[in-house]
């Protein structure tokens, strides 16, 4: 599915399903250097089960075009531009990483336009190690490295997808690669210097969900946690062996979680 935001491209999946805005909404929302594809195992299930789902490219990501977001509420306003564009009124906030600071950030300043809320792979303050971020400014092959060797729990790295035949790390790897130079230095430079976690989570209204790794490098379950103390009413779901792409590397334990989240 594509449409325009302020002149440029956006891109969605809909998991297969025409997409009706005045459906049960689920907007998924990716993190850095990544696109809809992080998705790829949850988008069709839920839009075969009752929901209308859309996996958006953020801008400059994927299929999107557009500027890079100069600062998470930047990339928080322009999903509600999304919204707005398609008439959707309160649909649920599906993010991951960067993304749940974002759908995070949506909520608690427009309480009134989120349905339910589910935080993935999420700590405040979402600090990002000095090394990292310099190999990413310099597009060294050593930022999707590490990466990628950070973002996988012990478990990931030798095997076990649930999907047979696939590489894990080699596909989450591929999807990074495809990241145009300097969105993975811009993204994760705007999730170092968020500073309006507190605020947001405060003012959040909705029901929410926190969905975290026990082997999360990039995002500790323990930050997890002291943040879902901060959001009125929030649970948290911790799942075993597993690290910060939980999308892939738990699949099945994900989806267990985010099914009551979000109602079906």
């Amino acid at each position: 599915m594509q449409f325009e935001v302020d002149g440029h491209p956006v891109y969605a999946h809909t998991g297969g399903k025409d997409f009706d805005p005045t459906g049960d909404v689920v907007v998924l929302i990716h993190g850095a250097a990544m696109s809809h594809l992080a998705w790829s195992l949850q988008t069709r299930y839920l839009a075969h089960h009752g929901l209308s789902v859309l996996s958006l490219d953020l801008p400059g990501c994927g299929k999107s075009g557009g500027d890079l977001p100069e600062s998470i509420p930047d990339a928080a306003e322009w999903l509600v531009r999304v919204l707005d564009t398609l008439g959707i009124t309160r649909p649920s906030l599906v993010g991951h990483s960067m993304g749940a600071l974002i759908a995070l950030q949506v909520a608690g300043t427009h309480p009134d336009r989120v349905n339910r809320l589910v935080l993935m792979g999420v700590g405040y303050p979402m600090a990002v190690n000095d090394a990292f971020l310099d190999a990413a400014d310099k597009d060294l092959p050593l930022a999707i490295g590490l990466m990628n060797d950070w973002a996988h729990g012990r478990r990931a790295h030798i095997g076990g997808f649930q999907v047979p035949g696939l590489w894990m790390i080699g596909a989450d790897t591929r999807v990074v690669q495809q990241a145009a130079p300097g969105v993975m230095h811009r993204h994760l430079s705007i999730c170092n210097a968020y500073d309006g976690g507190e605020a947001a989570a405060a003012a959040v209204t909705c029901p929410t969900h926190l969905i975290l790794g026990a082997n999360d490098n990039m995002t500790p379950a323990k930050v997890g946690l002291k943040l879902a103390r901060l959001v009125k009413g929030a649970e948290a779901t911790v799942i075993p062996e597993c690290g910060h792409m939980m999308m892939t590397e738990q699949a099945t334990a994900v989806m267990q979680a985010l099914k009551p989240a979000l109602g079906i």
